[in-house]
């Protein structure tokens, strides 16, 4: 299916290039101060390095169109808030997509730096804040992908003028109906997991994804499929427990990763595991197949697109970010009676720097307690999911005497997925032990596991176990992330210092950013989206504002001070 030829790159080149400089005519945004490992190279090579995903062949989305007729690539992407990648090879990509060369032809790729880089604007400025969660909307891009892509196969003259774009100088009427397959092929399984997850009267809207959903709907639905249909459709599940994109700059330190703190972290290796789980989720390439000549009894990279050197080379970039300083003046006196303030609020047991696991060979991690503070629970609807395992079924588990049972948790699929690859993948320079490769909890520990760990119980007292308990970082660089709780329920840090019933019920999600309440401003442009929250009544709707209420009876002026403080983080 090699489909690219040197006409249209010169042509997707020219066009994307004029897309750019287009886009270049407003003013630069002002790169944030992370630190001095936080170099221009470094931001380069985070913008645009390979990790494994494979969107879609380059040359096919070069060619298709908006409902406007402008190209879907128009502006970089910008109208779904991705950001201009001013060093993008070609120009014009937006930062975290890539071109990448394949047997088949060249594709759309895409890393971590698409959904983990910030822009705000300020009056008349933009700051941008690498390593900061994204104010984009991908429920949309994925959506507007899949209907652009729709249009070709359904309407003649869309066809025509798509096959003319991608075939060039080569065109003829029987290219066209075979290119017309090849899209019908590609867009079969494309459409049937965003028709089978995307929420259609609750959209995820800017700044939140539901990922883990993504990454069990596509491992499980299409990934361990068996032929010919090569999809679980039973397996596919709406996609309803949007989170927050979290920041990066101290990922890499804590002993514990996602929002409900169900991966161990901490050291090169269980770095990998969590993004090759990523990788898997915006669309790498993932069929294992049954082998006799494999111990496992599966051949997990005969189709895995995942570039595990890559994702290496990812992760030691991240290291490099520090947290962003603060863009504006900071009243010294009054952070230092909020640091005080701070140590009595919101330190203790929750958000201080202390020791966590110690993981191998000596790596010293950050403690990242998994607590229950009231907030929404819609995020672990999903991790006692069960789902068909496929071509999996009977094979052994590493390390184990066990094989894989026709039903499984989709959390032990993935598990078993990413560690099956990772054995079988000549990696070098990464240590690997059976502990590494068990990132997640095993399926029989899951119950107990995921009831977490009380508030009460950190500070001593002896309570039950609650139910929906979520990680609690270290809060540098805090004042770069909003909006807040792991839902992204509360747009500014003066608003979730208020009681959840007083908190405001909706507001618009964009770039604009309010540097006195510490947030997002309340106008808004950039899209054409409100979140609607809910109360504390329904704490499974999946967009509830309630619980974390800490320094809710803090004084006006002790919430000033504290406030003031946090920008210093």
């Amino acid at each position: 299916m090699k489909l690219t030829n040197t006409f249209l790159i010169a042509n997707s080149i020219f066009t994307l290039g004029m897309i750019s400089a287009s886009s270049t005519l407003a003013a630069p945004p002002i790169a944030i101060d992370q630190g001095s490992r936080w170099t221009p190279s470094a931001r380069s090579d985070f913008y645009s390095r390979d990790q494994g995903s494979r969107i879609i062949p380059f040359s096919w989305i070069a060619a298709l169109k908006q409902p406007n007729g402008t190209p879907f690539m128009d502006t970089s992407l910008s109208r779904y808030g991705y950001l201009p990648n001013e060093s993008s090879s070609p120009p014009g990509l937006p930062i975290g997509f890539m071109v990448v060369k394949g047997k088949n032809g060249d594709s759309l790729g895409m890393n971590c730096a698409a959904c983990h880089t910030r822009q705000i604007e300020v009056g008349d400025k933009s700051y941008r804040i690498d390593g900061g969660p994204a104010i984009v909307d991908f429920q949309r891009f994925l959506a507007d992908l899949d209907s652009a892509v729709n249009t070709v196969l359904t309407n003649q003259q869309a066809l025509t003028d798509f096959s003319h774009a991608v075939l060039g100088i080569g065109y003829s009427p029987d290219k066209e109906a075979k290119l017309r397959e090849e899209v019908k092929a590609w867009h079969l399984p494309y459409h049937t997991i965003m028709e089978g997850s995307l929420p259609k009267d609750n959209p995820w809207g800017p700044a939140r994804a539901d990922a883990i959903a993504m990454i069990f709907n596509r491992l499980t639905g299409l990934g361990i499929a068996p032929s010919p249909t090569n999809m679980i459709l039973a397996n596919i599940q709406r996609a309803d427990a949007p989170v927050r994109y979290p920041f990066l700059w101290n990922a890499s330190r804590q002993d514990k990763t996602q929002w409900a703190g169900f991966v161990k972290n901490g050291n090169d290796t269980l770095a990998l595991t969590r993004n090759h789980g990523e990788v898997i989720g915006v669309f790498g390439v993932f069929r294992p197949k049954k082998s006799n000549v494999t111990p496992l009894g599966i051949n997990y990279v005969n189709e895995n697109s995942t570039n595990f050197n890559g994702l290496i080379k990812l992760e030691r970039l991240l290291k490099k970010i520090g947290q962003p300083v603060w863009p504006g003046e900071v009243d010294l006196a009054l952070a230092a009676k909020g640091e005080v303030i701070f140590g009595q609020t919101c330190a203790t047991g929750c958000h201080e720097k202390r020791d966590g696991k110690v993981r191998p060979p000596l790596y010293k991690t950050w403690s990242t307690p998994v607590l229950d503070v009231g907030t929404d629970s819609r995020a672990y609807d999903i991790l006692e999911r069960e789902v068909d395992t496929g071509v999996l079924a009977g094979a052994r588990i590493p390390f184990t005497n066990k094989s894989i049972k026709p039903r499984e948790k989709a959390s032990e699929v993935l598990n078993i997925s990413i560690f099956g690859s990772i054995l079988q993948h000549p990696l070098k320079g990464v240590p690997t032990t059976k502990n590494d490769l068990l990132p997640f909890e095993s399926a029989t520990r899951f119950p107990n596991y995921f009831k977490g760990t009380s508030m009460q119980s950190v500070v001593g007292a002896t309570v039950a176990a609650p139910s929906y308990a979520y990680e609690s970082r270290v809060l540098r660089g805090i004042w770069a992330a909003a909006p807040y709780l792991h839902n992204g329920s509360v747009p500014t840090l003066a608003e979730l210092l208020k009681p959840a019933e007083e908190r405001i019920s909706s507001f618009k999600i964009g770039p604009n950013y309010d540097l006195i309440n510490i947030g997002l401003a309340m106008d808004q442009t950039k899209f054409d989206y409100t979140l609607q929250t809910s109360d504390c009544s329904n704490r499974n709707s999946g967009n509830s504002r309630c619980g974390h209420e800490y320094g809710t009876t803090l004084s006006r002026d002790e919430k000033k001070a504290l406030l003031e403080y946090l920008k210093t983080l």
